[in-house]
């Protein structure tokens, strides 16, 4: 089987590792992004070096709908599209390439949570069990039949770092059994149960503004989920975003006479700020050129 993979992140190198190694597959080639492009994903990965490794073509451009696009993909000849790590739809002319065979990889137990920014957006809904989940790519958003799923739960301290990680080793986990099953023409596929759909909104940097007014969990829940891979949690001090890269909710027993955003604790190991529900946010890592003193940091507006 010839399969041509799409995509530009680290769930993409996951699957071209596991294309390269799959016994009954021939990988025809890598389409991904230019790399004055890679701004796109804040988890971009440039898949030339290790494609040219293995003796496969790449071919990049900025949207994989294209004539132009279509053109070179299909002189590739593939049986498979496997469009993983992409951040664009697939249409139907680019779908048929591959006569519909286009397998997607989503960070969701599907149908459940189609859509944008699923990682941080499973910790913010603060879900106790997500799946990773190999499905058919349709003309909807999410929405084809499943071709594989693996459950597993998300820890009550899970940042968006280890939840990342979590699903590169479900997919790298599952892709070779289904592999295998595809080749051999035994994957059956499973219809989605529109009845259990939910979708969740594209999230954009400054969605990640942190808001004082809520409590020390809902912020704590903000930092865990808009870390590393994705640009982070902030606040304003002054004029100087400060990005808060870890934290904790504490309780304050000695400054209960504070201001909301206000820094009522300061030590060597980081600050801490009052939250709306008169708790605190002890911060222990951040980005930003200087630490905050005893002052009042800026929320959302």
């Amino acid at each position: 089987m010839r399969a041509l993979l799409i995509g530009a992140v680290e769930s993409t190198r996951v699957a071209l590792r596991a294309l390269a190694d799959a016994p009954d597959w021939t990988l025809a080639g890598v389409v991904t992004l230019p790399l004055d492009l890679a701004g796109r994903h804040s988890d971009f990965v440039d898949l030339e070096p290790e494609a040219r490794a293995i003796g496969c073509p790449v071919l990049r451009g900025a949207n994989a709908n294209t004539e132009e696009a279509r053109t070179a993909m299909a002189a590739l000849a593939p049986d498979y599209l496997f469009v993983i790590g992409w951040s664009q739809l697939c249409g139907e002319a680019m779908r048929a390439l591959a006569l519909g065979r286009v397998v997607g990889y989503h960070p969701a137990p599907l149908p459940r949570l189609r859509g944008r920014g699923v990682i941080p957006w499973t910790i913010l809904l603060d879900e106790p069990i997500t799946a990773g989940t190999l499905f058919l790519i349709d003309e909807g958003t999410d929405s084809g039949a499943i071709l594989a799923q693996h459950f597993f739960h998300v820890a009550p301290d899970e940042t968006a770092s280890t939840l990342y990680a979590k699903h590169m080793a479900v997919l790298e986990a599952m892709l070779p059994g289904l592999l295998s099953g595809l080749a051999a023409g035994t994957v059956t596929p499973r219809p989605q149960d529109e009845r259990y759909a939910t979708w969740a909104a594209r999230r954009r940097p400054e969605d990640g503004a942190i808001d004082w007014h809520d409590d020390a969990v809902a912020i704590w829940r903000m930092v865990r989920a808009c870390g590393d891979p994705y640009p982070g949690a902030w606040t304003m001090l002054g004029e100087e975003r400060l990005v808060i890269l870890k934290a904790e909710p504490v309780d304050l027993s000695h400054h209960r006479a504070a201001l909301v955003g206000q820094v009522v604790e300061r030590s060597e190991q980081g600050f801490t700020v009052r939250c709306g529900d008169g708790r605190g946010v002890r911060v222990t890592e951040w980005r930003g050129s200087r630490p905050p003193l005893h002052v009042r940091l800026r929320g959302k507006g």
